[in-house]
């Protein structure tokens, strides 16, 4: 019997006008676990979309043969039937659902039509302590934190008796520790004989675990690495990826020109009215014009409410405190207030809060402003499409035109399309929460630039990120926040990981 479990030989799809694999072969090793790694809209997740039945048997050209047997999956219940369990970015939980119910949902057991809640009960046990979440199977899925979300699709997964577990970006939301949990489990898994496809934009986490690397670019199969054959490097690895180094700087250079404080926040507090819980707890800090100021922090610190606070989006809460610009008192009582003040707020959730993903890229882009484009009440059309161009080649927004929809566009261009809609804004004051997230190291050195030529402009801006290395790399200073407070202030240059990890812990 062949070592490899998965062999998929020359699978190209083409989209109307896109290319999105072009005659990919890839293959995988048994009880091993394997990077696919790429730029957003390399091709990755739609190879894991022919391998599931996502993209059914006559849709793209090649073949997939798993454990030898060659495949034409329908559905993606004919691939899971087989062993294959693919755990999306997107959780696909039922949030007010049961840790059981979402375990079973859709492969319940059960006796002449009904189900047998007892059997399932005692098998989630079982599955919630190999994946070590100690939860009850009672528990309602809303009730828990991202990372346990997260185990639970797992969980999910390994009750159907899986032998290949695909994960794409699994630790896109999760803090350090979280992720080495996650990374740990993977590795336990390998020891009993599970085999892994790990999807990440975190390249130290993957060089960690992975025993092989597949660099996918523009649709194609750049290389494979193997550990303990080739040379395994971040540096490799990214040149593979993008087509050119970065020589080790993945964050550009900034020329600093700091002026005097622009915001002052003094004394903020927030409350939960649903919880009757302090989330925020008398927080002061200022911010200087062309200033990058970072925020850190682990999750649940309270950094999103912070900044969503200051941006005026109170639902069920209620903030005291005081907030001025250019030394004057100002009040964000909610997010028009806000704007009209000159804030921006770039959601962690671009999905949620900062695009509207089924309306265009010009559409998004001018819907904050679009007096600044309009005549007595009507929009002038030509301005609006020069503005919304003029826009998209300053960004380099990779695209089929300003009329493309924004929920076709890869990661990195549609958190370009939401910084655009901020920047057409004319915002002073830009809070940017999570602005790398699920995005890959060239989008993201694009994103850094754009955030050094807003500061370079005299944009006053307070950066978020749980990637220290991205706060180190990119701002002047950082406050280190915990439950809820802050709790000191460090100067970039003189920071480390270790020397902020230890304050926050």
């Amino acid at each position: 019997m062949s070592d490899k479990i998965l062999e998929m030989k020359n699978i190209t799809k083409r989209y109307p006008g896109v290319v999105a694999l072009d005659n990919v072969s890839f293959s995988v090793k048994n009880k091993t676990i394997h990077a696919l790694v790429g730029e957003n809209g390399a091709g990755k997740s739609t190879l894991m979309k022919v391998l599931s039945g996502v993209i059914t048997s006559g849709n793209y050209e090649g073949d997939i043969y798993y454990k030898n047997e060659h495949c034409e999956f329908k559905t993606i219940k004919e691939s899971e039937n087989l062993g294959i369990a693919i755990i999306h970015q997107e959780l696909a939980l039922v949030p007010y659902l049961s840790i059981r119910e979402n375990i079973f949902l859709g492969h319940e057991h059960s006796k002449f039509g009904v189900n047998d809640v007892y059997k399932m009960r005692e098998e989630a046990i079982e599955v919630l302590k190999r994946v070590g979440l100690s939860r009850m199977p009672e528990t309602i899925v809303s009730d828990l934190s991202v990372a346990e979300q997260q185990l639970v699709e797992i969980a999910k997964a390994l009750t159907k008796h899986i032998e290949l577990l695909v994960l794409d970006e699994p630790t896109s939301a999760l803090n350090e520790n979280e992720s080495n949990q996650l990374l740990n489990l993977l590795l336990e898994f390998k020891k009993e004989g599970l085999t892994s496809i790990l999807i990440s934009h975190k390249l130290s986490e993957v060089i960690k675990v992975c025993d092989a690397f597949t660099i996918l670019r523009d649709g194609a199969v750049v290389e494979t690495l193997y550990r303990g054959i080739d040379e395994v490097t971040e540096g490799r690895i990214v040149q593979g990826m993008v087509g050119r180094s970065f020589a080790n700087n993945y964050y550009p250079p900034r020329d600093s020109d700091i002026g005097d404080v622009v915001l002052k926040v003094e004394d903020w507090n927030v409350f939960s009215t649903a919880e009757d819980k302090q989330i925020i707890k008398d927080v002061s800090f200022d911010v200087k014009r062309g200033e990058v100021v970072g925020i850190a922090g682990l999750m649940g610190a309270g950094r999103t409410e912070l900044a969503m606070s200051i941006f005026g989006y109170r639902e069920g809460q209620k903030a005291s405190g005081k907030i001025y610009k250019n030394q004057e008192l100002i009040q964000n009582n909610n997010i028009s207030m806000a704007v009209k003040n000159g804030f921006a707020y770039i959601s962690e959730d671009r999905k949620v809060y900062g695009l509207i993903q089924m309306s265009t890229i010009k559409d998004n882009m001018t819907l904050v402003n679009l007096k600044s484009v309009s005549n007595n009440g009507r929009i002038n059309f030509d301005k609006e499409i020069n503005e919304v161009n003029t826009l998209i080649e300053q960004l380099v927004i990779r695209c089929t035109g300003h009329e493309q929809v924004v929920e076709t566009l890869s990661g990195g261009n549609q958190q370009k399309v939401a910084l655009a809609k901020w920047i057409f804004s004319d915002a002073d004051i830009i809070l940017l929460d999570e602005p790398t997230r699920g995005i890959d190291v060239g989008a993201k050195y694009e994103i850094f630039s754009i955030i050094n030529q807003l500061a370079e402009s005299g944009k006053t801006i307070l950066m978020i990120s749980s990637e220290l290395p991205e706060l180190l790399g990119m701002c002047d200073r950082i406050y280190l926040m915990t439950q809820g407070k802050i709790i000191g202030c460090v100067d970039a240059e003189d920071a480390t990981q270790e020397t902020i990890m230890a304050q926050l812990i």
